[in-house]
Order: structure tokens, then C-alpha cells, then sequence
């Protein structure tokens, strides 16, 4: 059976910050159903009580030494996770930083995260097909594979991905942590790990691994323009026969208003009568009126970390006009302090139109996207983005600017309303269109329908994934046949 040992800082149930623990909690599974044993291994935050306790050695890296244990729980459909636990690096209040403020020891965090893996890996001796490893905290994984264990009799030559989830992270340190994470200065060049004179995990990832992958076709080609490349953009032109873009899946069990537990009733794409059930609670919840004029206007949602790269500078600059649409609004989520302000003080003002949720609520979460009846998201940039395809299979129709997974997922006047120059009155033209829209029934249905009916499964993801590590393994055997005496 092939095999995957997949790398990354998060992943739910076990931990979550954002979309990068989505993915890792449905790719193994996802993986799995397809014929693979995936092993996920993320670190053991606190609070996690999961697993059983299947090894323990030390772990060294640079000066650095503790004793490791790996806890092991199941998964779906035979996938299981690996969480490493070392209580002095991950026992803490947060997963990254706190109060805004990253942890200073985060490089010797994720290093031993990734050295972990691999030894744990090596003292099991069973050579996984492909090494896979997500985002910048994981980044060290291509780099130790070829720095540290080219020759080992396990790990040696082993094929690995690197997935950019969001370019714009990019784990950047002090040059000085080489040494002190068993990395020589030779890495300390422009075509290794340097970049503007301190190292970078994530350049060492897009330098050392066999593929580069990133979720949306879209966002393949966005950075590897100077805009939206991050200063990596050259590196990723260079790599470009190697990087691949794949659009991420969402959890079709989890995310199905159908068999939702978060919702007053539930609908289908034969019958979306549901959705009224849920506008109305959705409605209550945000202690908005219900009578029948306010059921009748659309219901324009958000779900978002509250920052310019959501498209919140464009909202803030057409705050004065979203009171007078011919629409009612609520937004979720937590971000910048000026932005919640906006909301909040947009809600003060017009209760009857304007509800604003400061935080973050996984149940409200599934009653908004069920609830509303367009969804808002004006993204700057959008690697991926999930909670446009949560809308597609719940019947709410996004609006969205065309970028990342945005432009692969919602089709303008088709499922969604796409605008593309970065303006207020763009925004403002695409709300426009949406809300005229919805007073014609029977073309709103239609919209409805051809969201809904949309394959945003991770079948369909995990199956390019699999394509790709094909791929890769094809190019690793005639590599090693033309070598062979």
C-alpha cells in the first residue's frame, strides 16, 4: 500500500487557528479512502487529550534536548494523526504567539516538530511513498531531509512536497538560529534559505522539496507574479514545471444542510424551504427584527478575520452606503480593532439591518452560512478560501472578487456575482447586481441549483493529490533507473 507521512502545525479536532487546520484534518481521511495510509503528525497543544501513547526518545536539536512522546488517535476511514508532545515547547497559551506577539523560540518549535516526524519515522523503519509538508511551520522538513538524512537508510532519497497555503507567512528569522537548529551556514545563501539577510523556512521548503503545491490553480500563477509573490515570486518562476495548484475540499459531512445539527431544519438542493427556517433563527440570534418585510430583504453575510487582506478597507470605505441598500447584513469574526469598531458601531446604529458578532462561534458559523442569502467576500488576495464553497453547498450565493480559489470556485452569474478591480465602487457594483438578482425567483434558484450541485468534495482534491504523488514517484524511479548499474 503507498504511503504518506504528512506534516503540518495544525489540524481539527486537535488544534485550529484557521484553514490550514481544515485541510490537514480532512486530507488524511480523504487520502485514505483512496488507498493510501496517511499518518498526520502535528504537535500536542495544550489542552488536547487525544491519543494513545505509542513511543517516547529524545529529541535533539542544536542544544536543545527533551524527551518527546508521540500519542497517536485514529481518523477517519484509517488515517490517524500522530501528536507529538513536548510540554516546553507546545504546553502553551496559544499555538503561534500571544497578544499578537510571536513566540521567540517558534524556529525551535517547528524544527523539532519537523525533526520529530522524521525520527519517529526512522525508529518505526517503514519508508513512507511521499513526505508531505504544509505551510512555513513545517517547512524544515524538505530542508532536514536533504541536509541531515540524504544518506539514512530510511529517509534517504525520500521524494517531498511542500504545500504554500499562504504565501504572505513565510517563518522568518534571525540568520543566527542556523546553527542552533543543526543547520550549517552554507544555508545562508540567496539560492538556499536567505532572504534579506535572515532565514526563511518557507524558502527553504520551495528550494528543497521534489513539488511545490499550493490550493487554487488560481494562486499557482498569482505568485509567481511580482503583486502577490511576496518577494518569492522569482523562486517560483524558476520552480514553475515543479508547482502545482490544487483547490482544497471541505468536509461534505461536516458542511451538508441536509443532515446539519445546527440547524433548525433541514433542506436539499431538491428543497432549499429550509433556509427560511434558518434566516429566521439566524436573524433571532443577532437580536434582529423577523416580521415579514425584514424576512423579504436578502441577508448579506460575512465570516472573516477582520483585516485588509478580507477586503475590510473596501467595506469600511462604503460604510455609509451598505445602511442604505435595499438589504440586511451580519458579520462574524474578530480582526484588526477599527474594523470591529466599524461593525459594531454600523450595528449601534442600525439594528434592523446590521448585526456584528465579535469572536468566533463554530455553531453560528453553520447558521449564518444556512441562514443568509449572499455571502460576502472581497478578498485583496485569497489562496484558496473555504466559506465561498460552504455558501455554494448551502444555496447562499457569494459574492466575491476574482482572485485565488475565488476565481476557480464561484462563476460569475452562473452560482456567484464576481467582481475584479480592487475598488469600493466594484464591490458596490457586484452588491448591486446580486440584489437586483434576487428579485426575480425563478434566476435565483437557478443560481441556487448550480452552486449546490457543485463537487467541492475532498474526493476531488485527494485524487489530484494523488496524481501528483504519482507523479512524483515516476520521476523518482527513472531518476534512480538511470543511476542503477
Amino acid at each position: 500500500m503507498p504511503s504518506v507521512l504528512l506534516v503540518g502545525s495544525e489540524a481539527t479536532p486537535f488544534a485550529k487557528t484557521g484553514g490550514l487546520a481544515d485541510v490537514l484534518g480532512a486530507l488524511p481521511s480523504a487520502l485514505a479512502r483512496l488507498g493510501w495510509d496517511a499518518t498526520l503528525v502535528l504537535p500536542r497543544y495544550r489542552g488536547v487529550q487525544a491519543g494513545t501513547l505509542i513511543d517516547r526518545c529524545t529529541i535533539s536539536v542544536g542544544a536543545f534536548s527533551a524527551d518527546a512522546r508521540f500519542f497517536e488517535a485514529p481518523l477517519r476511514h484509517g488515517a490517524r494523526a500522530v501528536l507529538v508532545d513536548v510540554p516546553e515547547l507546545y504546553d502553551r497559551d496559544d499555538l503561534y504567539g500571544t497578544g499578537g506577539v510571536d513566540y521567540p523560540d517558534n524556529p525551535r518549535r517547528f524544527a523539532v516538530l519537523a525533526r520529530a516526524a522524521l525520527e519517529l519515522t526512522a525508529r518505526r523503519g517503514i519508508r513512507p511513498s511521499i513526505v508531505h509538508a504544509h505551510d512555513w511551520q513545517a517547512g524544515l522538513v524538505p530542508v532536514y531531509l536533504k541536509a541531515l538524512y540524504d544518506g539514512h537508510p530510511v529517509l534517504g532519497g525520500l521524494a517531498s512536497v511542500f504545500t504554500i497555503h499562504n504565501l504572505a507567512y513565510q517563518g522568518l528569522f534571525e540568520a543566527d538560529w542556523l546553527p542552533r537548529l543543526d543547520l550549517s551556514w552554507d544555508l545562508l545563501s540567496v539560492d538556499r534559505m536567505e532572504f534579506w539577510g535572515k532565514v526563511s523556512f518557507l524558502k527553504g521548503a520551495l528550494n528543497d522539496a521534489a513539488m511545490i503545491t499550493t490550493v487554487s490553480k488560481t494562486y499557482a500563477v498569482e505568485i509567481q507574479t511580482s503583486e502577490l509573490g511576496f518577494g518569492f515570486d522569482g523562486i517560483l518562476r524558476r520552480r514553475a514545471e515543479d508547482l502545482v495548484g490544487i483547490l482544497n475540499g471541505i468536509d461534505t459531512l461536516e458542511w451538508d444542510p441536509a443532515r446539519d445539527p445546527f440547524l433548525p431544519t433541514p433542506y436539499s438542493v431538491r428543497s432549499v424551504e429550509g433556509k427560511q427556517a434558518a434566516k429566521v433563527e439566524l436573524l433571532r440570534r443577532y437580536g434582529m427584527p423577523t416580521d415579514d418585510g425584514v424576512l423579504k430583504r436578502p441577508l448579506i453575510a460575512m465570516i472573516s478575520r477582520m483585516v485588509d487582506q478580507k477586503g475590510f478597507d473596501l467595506i469600511a470605505a462604503l460604510a455609509g452606503e451598505l445602511p442604505l441598500l435595499e438589504a440586511s447584513f451580519t458579520v462574524l469574526g474578530t480582526g484588526e480593532p477599527r474594523y470591529q469598531d466599524l461593525w459594531q458601531s454600523l450595528a449601534a446604529a442600525y439594528p434592523d439591518r446590521i448585526g456584528a458578532h465579535i469572536g468566533f462561534d463554530e455553531p453560528l458559523a453553520h447558521l449564518v452560512e444556512a441562514g443568509a442569502d449572499m455571502f460576502l467576500m472581497p478578498s485583496r488576495f485569497e489562496p484558496c478560501g473555504l466559506n465561498q464553497m460552504y455558501s455554494l453547498r448551502y444555496g447562499t450565493v457569494p459574492i466575491v472578487r476574482a482572485v485565488g480559489g475565488l476565481a476557480d470556485t464561484v462563476h460569475d452569474d452562473i452560482d456567484g456575482f464576481v467582481f475584479r478591480d480592487y475598488t469600493p465602487a466594484a464591490l458596490l457594483e457586484a452588491m448591486g447586481r446580486a440584489l437586483e438578482r434576487f428579485t426575480d425567483r425563478r434566476k435565483w434558484r437557478a443560481m441556487q441549483t448550480a452552486g449546490m450541485k457543485q463537487d467541492l468534495s475532498w474526493d476531488r482534491s485527494a485524487r489530484e493529490y494523488v496524481r501528483m504523488y504519482k507523479r512524483l514517484e515516476g520521476q523518482r524511479a527513472k531518476g534512480r533507473s538511470r543511476l542503477d548499474p
